[in-house]
């Protein structure tokens, strides 16, 4: 079995939120790998905004929020960001939650899952970009869920049956850069 622990982050907070059954359906879907994939909702974390006076990139977190967000995150090897779309955007709750961590993202790799009007794909390539700051791999594989098409009355979640092979090809994709960031992190090289 993998040591590859994986945090399923659910990126909404709003009372009636979809994103929890988008969330639960990815963990059942990951059920059946060798890493761990656990759920981290964002509503267990009331983060209030960023509220540190040292970025950061500098380690130095004073808030008691902080540092429990801090070790939590801190425990991953990768994650798959859950996000609905908010204004072609991810939303602010998960752009505040990235937002207040550093080193405890770096080196480690990313998958996205969205829905919205769109599918959600613009707040993924928000993500992308950020990710990037973070040094965090995101992988090309992506899960976008429509309103219309896989919503029932917009709010009841029916995903097609094609979407079970697209979330294989994620974790694939997940769990191989996951596991050479590992490595990485704890400075071996990395096998060719």
């Amino acid at each position: 079995m993998s040591d590859l622990k994986i945090a399923i982050i659910l990126g909404s907070t709003r009372p009636g939120r979809n994103g929890k059954a988008v969330a639960d359906w990815v963990l059942t879907q990951a059920e059946r790998r060798d890493a761990t994939y656990e759920l981290v909702d964002l509503l267990d974390y009331p983060l209030p905004h960023l509220d540190e006076a040292i970025p950061p990139s500098a380690g130095q977190y004073a808030g008691e929020h902080t540092k429990a967000w801090a070790e939590t995150i801190a425990a991953y090897d990768g994650f798959v960001f859950v996000t609905p779309e908010y204004n072609h955007s991810t939303s602010g709750v998960l752009k505040n939650a990235i937002d207040y961590l550093y080193a405890e993202w770096n080196n480690k790799a990313a998958g996205f899952v969205s829905y919205g009007s769109l599918g959600g794909t613009r707040a993924i390539e928000h993500l992308r970009a950020i990710s990037a700051e973070l040094q965090i791999a995101d992988v090309r594989q992506q899960l976008s869920f429509s309103l219309f098409t896989d919503f029932e009355n917009f709010s009841q979640f029916r995903p097609g049956p094609q979407y079970a092979d697209q979330a294989t090809v994620l974790f694939d994709q997940l769990e191989s850069w996951a596991a050479a960031l590992k490595q990485v992190r704890v400075g071996q090289p990395v096998a060719a």
